[in-house]
């Protein structure tokens, strides 16, 4: 059922996992993009800029929870690659009860400050109220949608792509279904989207259970795979959280982007919605690479393939700089017409600003593809510190640049702030990952303590292999 990716030809295999996994992104970020599109061909501009307000909001809570979860399986897809089914299985009992602890207490936090959080996010009075009708729906189903990632995350740890497409299939055909059942026939406005998109989610994420019962024998845990053991849930913690962390702060950038658009807006925050539509839509694949990247780097890393480990992210690096270069000359002569299909009765003032949001922003899409990247694969290494390091540097630049250029620059300093802080995350990663793959050149000798080092940082492994070196 999964793939070991410890073996064969590097490129190959990563190509191989990441097409499923792309097609599985693409139908998942259908659910939004369906929302969207629906909401506003049926129900106007304002309920389209209602939906995008909240967007920020939605990757600030939820990606805390998805930042986890993704976390939460490098340690598995590291125990796969050492082929120790045992302390696999011991991973997955620790790591549900701690994505269904922050479940809970995200799921709760949320839903009692929806209308406050709105409220200091200073959402136009115009939008307010289907902005929270359709928030606390989504908030109030953040059970189901990290759980189905989580579950997503661990097959994909054990190399298999292809039944979280599946899944994302079947519920995104039936995502669009209730969209219209409860926008149109039930008359449900916003708050339509906000159920059709929950309840696809749930529905993925019990086949995914039942799937993994039936099917995976290697993830059927057994009463004595549950631990108390509190190294346990340190160790998953250590990875976890910082991943976490990551998407939040990076989401806190988000944030203040919104907020900026919401003065300037609802115009600007339609145009901004529908641009970064179509851009999360020709990303996706840099994204994907992203995941493949993690799963290939955790796997060789338990396995001590160091070898295979550097041809990867040489070969990752080479295919998304070209893909980045070549949809920011897309974006550039097509993104005007792209934003169109979102974009109610071609509004001229709107399809005017998602054409200046893409001309800013063409140059430096490969930026961000190295972003996409390099911080997976450094994160598949275990290593928590520097991929945070790059999300605080990308968040000061982002809150920066959202909350001064745009006082200058109006919409299009705004729409600045994101290249600015594609590169300040940038610069970490690479030095990162350049000080990481001339640790993976030392001898064989050096290599084995790397390994027995496994759940440190790698600016801790270079330490040691340093003192070593000096004392040799």
């Amino acid at each position: 059922m999964g793939r070991d990716m410890t073996s064969g030809n590097p490129l190959k295999l990563i190509v191989l996992f990441s097409l499923p996994m792309l097609l599985g992104n693409v139908f998942q970020q259908f659910y939004s993009m369906a929302d969207t599109f629906i909401v506003s061909q049926t129900l106007g501009m304002d309920a389209l800029a209602a939906v995008g307000s909240v967007g920020s909001i939605m990757f600030l809570i939820l990606g805390l929870a998805i930042g986890l979860t993704a976390g939460l399986a490098v340690i598995t897809a590291q125990r796969f690659g050492k082929k120790d089914e045992k302390a696999l299985r011991r991973s997955l009992g620790v790591s549900l009860i701690i994505v269904t602890i922050i479940s809970v207490i995200l799921t709760i936090a949320a839903t009692l400050n929806t209308r406050n959080i709105l409220e200091l996010m200073q959402t136009p009075p115009e939008i307010i109220d289907d902005a929270y009708d359709y928030l606390v729906i989504i908030f109030a189903g953040i059970g189901a949608t990290v759980m189905f990632n989580y579950l997503s995350n661990v097959l994909r740890a054990i190399g298999d792509s292809r039944t979280p497409l599946l899944f994302l299939i079947v519920t995104s055909v039936l995502n669009v279904i209730l969209d219209y059942a409860f926008i149109l026939g039930l008359n449900m406005n916003v708050a339509g989207a906000g159920y059709a998109t929950v309840i696809s989610q749930l529905i993925a994420s019990i086949l995914c259970l039942i799937y993994i019962k039936k099917r995976v024998r290697i993830l059927r845990i057994k009463k004595s795979d549950w631990t108390t053991d509190w190294l346990e849930y340190k160790e998953h913690l250590r990875i976890g959280l910082p991943y976490g962390f990551q998407y939040s702060i990076i989401a806190i950038g988000s944030v203040a982007i919104q907020i900026t658009l919401n003065q300037l807006g609802a115009l600007s925050v339609a145009a901004y919605t529908a641009s970064i539509k179509i851009e999360q839509l020709l990303t996706m694949p840099l994204q994907t690479m992203g995941v493949a990247m993690s799963t290939f780097v955790a796997q060789n890393f338990g396995a001590g393939e160091f070898n295979r480990i550097k041809q990867g992210i040489k070969s990752g690096m080479s295919i998304t700089l070209v893909y980045a270069a070549a949809i920011g000359v897309i974006l550039l002569f097509f993104g005007r017409f792209l934003a169109g299909f979102f974009v109610e009765g071609s509004n001229a003032e709107v399809l005017d600003l998602a054409d200046r949001f893409f001309t800013i922003q063409w140059p430096f899409y490969m930026l961000l593809a190295l972003v996409l990247v390099l911080r997976p694969s450094i994160q598949g290494l275990g290593n928590s510190f520097v991929p945070t390091v790059a999300g605080v540097l990308e968040l000061v630049a982002r809150v920066i640049g959202a909350l001064v250029l745009s006082d200058y620059f109006g919409f299009s300093g705004a729409v600045m702030s994101n290249p600015l802080a594609w590169f300040a995350a940038t610069v970490p990663l690479v030095l990162s990952v350049y000080y990481t793959l001339k640790i993976l050149e030392k001898e064989p000798t050096k290599r084995d303590l790397m390994l027995s080092l496994g759940s440190k940082t790698v600016y801790q492994q270079s330490k040691t292999l340093r003192k070593e070196c000096t004392c040799s």
